[in-house]
């Protein structure tokens, strides 16, 4: 199982990747940053750039928009601290995968499921950075419910597996969870 697997949890822009980044370099240990992203738009690409720019030049980078369970048991080796960013662009690109489709939420919790059963199978430090998106208004139309409330069940699951969680609130982490 996981040393110890941290999730950390916050609305756009509240500080969750900048925190993760300062976890991982406090640990001094060797990081894989594994990013979810895909540049479908050149406002993304240009996001991902920038992402990759406050990056330690030393972290080895996994590209992985999906499949993340199975990709980080095959490219895992001596790194000690997983950087997962994020689980919120996972599940969009599953959902966009599916459009409307009934599987939709069964295919994200399976990738949520996945990557839990892969960090159970690791000695590795996972932080895991995921946006709330459940505070706001209901969303006007069904695929934006949908991914409310998908990402919303994504982010139990692994709330109930992380040692520790935190809520970022403009660039403050409140530690809700402690069991280490």
């Amino acid at each position: 199982m996981a040393k110890r697997c941290i999730l950390i949890l916050g609305g756009a822009r509240s500080g969750k990747s900048r925190y993760a980044q300062e976890l991982a370099e406090q640990s001094g240990n060797e990081v894989m940053f594994v990013a979810t992203a895909e540049p479908l738009d050149d406002e993304m690409k240009a996001r991902i750039e920038n992402h990759k720019r406050t990056r330690m030049a030393t972290w080895q980078t996994l590209e992985a928009p999906g499949d993340i369970g199975l990709r980080l048991e095959r490219s895992l080796s001596n790194q000690e601290v997983v950087i997962i960013d994020c689980i919120t662009l996972l599940a969009s690109n599953i959902l966009g995968k599916c459009k409307n489709s009934p599987d939709a939420e069964i295919l994200v919790l399976q990738e949520i499921n996945s990557l839990i059963e892969s960090m159970k199978k690791s000695n590795a430090m996972f932080i895991i950075v995921s946006n709330e998106v459940g505070l706001g208004i209901v969303p006007e139309n069904d695929l934006a419910r949908l991914y409310r409330d998908v990402l919303g069940r994504a982010n139990q699951l692994l709330a109930q597996f992380a040692t520790d969680v935190y809520f970022m609130i403009a660039g403050i982490p409140v530690q809700i969870k402690n069991t280490t």
